[in-house]
């Protein structure tokens, strides 16, 4: 029998062979994977615009924030004296048929009065001394005949309420006429981008992302200090609704077609 003998190197040539073309592919495919990472880090063109609209609604529920203060040369004889007023101002609310549901408690405070020293030339500053405390109770109302509006602010000043007295209309459910100036405000943006782009000589591509936002009507203060005096004094304090205006904003974001 003959055997074939290989010297050690032609052993490494053949094994050069052998490999080398298992090398290749992956030298080819280098330049192809630069190419689409450069691909994949081209940015997209895109259009960002922001739409708005709003509408005017109507208020069919007003709330008020009635507050009471009161003040004693103890906490004790403070709070007794703000619970005396608010209890009459609570059932004064019930008689003038507004429902439980529609009454709150808040912002209930009771704090100290002091005096501060005021060292003369050489006197040593003395710590501040308690007089006396302040007890504060704030209901908020919501009534539902707005009609009442102006009968039920007199009626709470005439029975103790000296502070708050801020006012707000609004409407019990405006999801309808807010849904409403949505979709008008998403058209705005819309016809916004197609302006645009169409003075660019380019279309709208998909949707990107959207965000909304919208704006309710804010509380209107009313009288206070010497006014809430005044109004303690007049038959019924006057009262016009008007309307709300509810804003909405979309934010809109597309992609561009060449």
């Amino acid at each position: 029998m003959t055997k074939s003998i290989l010297s050690t190197p032609a052993l490494l040539f053949a094994g050069a062979l052998f490999l080398a073309p298992a090398m290749l592919p992956a030298t080819q495919s280098a330049p192809s994977f630069a190419a689409t990472a450069q691909a994949a880090e081209k940015p997209v063109p895109q259009i960002s615009i922001v739409g708005e609209a709003s509408v005017d609604v109507a208020p069919d529920l007003a709330i008020l924030d009635l507050g009471v203060l009161r003040e004693g040369k103890t906490a004790r004889e403070a709070l007794t004296a703000n619970n005396e007023a608010m209890a009459e101002v609570i059932a004064a609310m019930k008689e003038a048929g507004i429902e439980a549901r529609d009454l709150q408690t808040s912002n209930f405070v009771i704090q100290p009065k002091y005096i501060y020293h005021r060292p003369k030339n050489g006197e040593e500053q003395k710590p501040p001394r308690i007089v006396g405390y302040q007890v504060s109770n704030n209901l908020t109302v919501r009534i539902r005949d707005l009609e009442k509006t102006g009968e039920v602010l007199d009626r709470a000043v005439t029975l103790g309420v000296n502070t708050g007295g801020s006012i707000r209309f609004g409407n019990d459910d405006p999801k309808a006429e807010i849904a409403k100036a949505r979709a008008a405000a998403m058209k705005d943006a819309i016809g916004r981008a197609e302006t645009l782009l169409q003075a660019a000589g380019a279309k709208l591509g998909p949707i990107l992302s959207i965000s909304e936002n919208y704006n309710t009507p804010r509380p209107v203060p009313m009288a206070r200090g010497k006014m809430m005096a005044e109004a303690a004094m007049a038959d019924s304090v006057p009262i016009e609704g008007g309307e709300n205006t509810y804003l909405v904003t979309v934010s809109v974001t597309w992609e561009i077609r060449q």
